[in-house]
Order: C-alpha cells, then structure tokens, then sequence
C-alpha cells in the first residue's frame, strides 16, 4: 500500500493535486515527472520523508491538476511553484524537479534567488541546441503533431512505462498514471517541451547568475534525456554539484535506493 495520500486545495484559480508527509523540518516540494504523477516518488517517498517535510505536488496541466494553457511554459511554471510555496507557507523549502520539473525549477531560482533552500534537477531537457532522445525528440520537433491527438492514456502511460527498466510498478500507482490522459490531455501538454528551443536559449541566459545549491542527478543510460544535459548545466551553474545514477530515464524508480540517498544526502549538506 503507498504512503502516497492524494489532496486537492485551490491555487491561483487551479485545483491543484498534492500529497503531504508528516510535518518535520525541512520542507521539500517535490513535482512530478512527465508522463506520471506524484506517485513517480512512491518508491523513494518513505526515505525522504524520514529528512524532511515532503510536499509532492502535479504542476498545473500534468498528473491530476488542472490544466491551463498559458502555464505550459517552463517560464510560467516557475512562476507557478513560486506561488505553490507561497500557498503552503513554505519560507524556504527544497525542490526537487526531475524532468520537466528541471526548466521550470531553474527558472523559478533564477527570478527568486535565496527563496530555496536548495534545487535536486536533472533528466529534464536543459542543452542549447537541444539534445534529446525519442520519442521525447520527435515531441519537441516534429512539425505536425496533429498524429499525437488521438493518443490514449495507454498509449502514452505504456510508452513511457515499457522505458522502466528493472522496476515492476505498483498497480496503484500504475492506475494513477492512466487515469491522468484521459482525452487529449497528453497532446495539450506537448506545448510545454514544444517551448524548450526557444525558452532553453533564454534559461541558458540565466544560468551563471542562480545561486542556489543544485544537486543535478541523471541516469547514466538515459535514452530521453542524455547525460549531456546535466553535464551542460554543471558548467554553467556556479554552485551544482552532478551525479550519474546507474539507471535509464525514471531513475527514481529504477533505483530509488541510491536516489534516496543522493537527495537526504544532499539535504544534509544543505
């Protein structure tokens, strides 16, 4: 059974979903990777709870929060988990943003500096020009993406769930995922990694100014998101520290135990 106790509360006009561990400090907001929920974290959720005061929450328009279209940036979702901190009083909480969480995080750092405590990114797109894997590639770039219209929950859940390597997902947590494309959900999302050419140019920008400590973590065979990306990041940040995990794309599932550890490792330093 997971610890994973899913919530609704309104933020900014958005039913926003979330899961809260018990209250402990620190505090951590966790967001969810992409095509999943906050259930991507059952498998590392009873060791990072033990560190700190988790906060997992969808990001508007992916898991089971609500979708708005002008938030499908990474930009205006930096923006937004500003206001997610806000809307939990957090003061200065860690964040932990792996995939498309990593854009939106740095950007969130970038116009906020010292409003978090530390950043744990990584498997997210972040290379100028980008560097990407399929399908995640053909997302980004395909000119007519008019095909990805008629893709169901389970085609997108099982793409992406075939990638797990090694890890045999719980039937909870599996059912969580599917009932998050329902219709053309999944199509309406691709406008968010459809922004990262133009938008990673302009993060790119920023990079040498964020202060804040990033833990970058990636998956040493990662065939979506290449060990290039964090590497990248790592030079351009003054103040990260990278790590390779032996392990595909959803290394938080593939090797929770060694992600665990990295992140309370991390946290403890920080």
């Amino acid at each position: 059974m997971t610890r994973i106790q899913p919530r609704f509360r309104t933020i900014d006009g958005l039913s926003i979903r979330y899961a809260e561990s018990a209250d402990k400090k620190p505090a951590a907001l966790l967001f969810s990777p992409w095509p999943e929920s906050i259930y991507a974290y059952d498998a590392t959720w009873s060791r990072l709870a033990e560190h700190a005061h988790l906060i997992a929450v969808d990001l508007p328009g992916f898991g089971h929060s609500e979708l708005r279209a002008d938030l499908l940036t990474p930009k205006a979702m930096g923006e937004f988990i500003v206001k997610i901190a806000d809307a939990f009083d957090l003061e200065k909480p860690h964040a932990v943003g792996p995939d498309v969480g990593t854009s939106a995080v740095l950007f969130a750092a970038a116009a906020n500096p010292g409003r978090f405590r530390s950043a744990v990114i990584g498997s997210g797109g972040a290379l100028v020009p980008t560097d990407l894997g399929s399908p995640l590639r053909e997302w980004v770039h395909d000119e007519d993406i008019s095909p990805y219209q008629a893709m169901g929950p389970k085609d997108v859940v099982n793409i992406a769930m075939d990638a797990i390597d090694g890890y045999e997902l719980p039937d909870v947590v599996r059912q969580d995922y599917l009932a998050a494309y329902q219709g053309t959900r999944f199509y309406e999302q691709m406008a968010y990694v459809r922004a990262y050419p133009a938008q990673l140019e302009e993060l790119a920008e920023l990079l040498p100014a964020i202060t804040t400590p990033v833990q970058l973590l990636n998956g040493k065979n990662d065939p979506v998101v290449p060990v290039s990306n964090v590497e990248y990041l790592h030079g351009k940040l003054p103040n990260s520290k990278l790590d390779v995990i032996d392990a595909g794309h959803f290394a938080w599932e593939e090797n929770a135990d060694e992600y665990a550890r990295m992140i309370t490792e991390w946290w403890q330093q920080n």
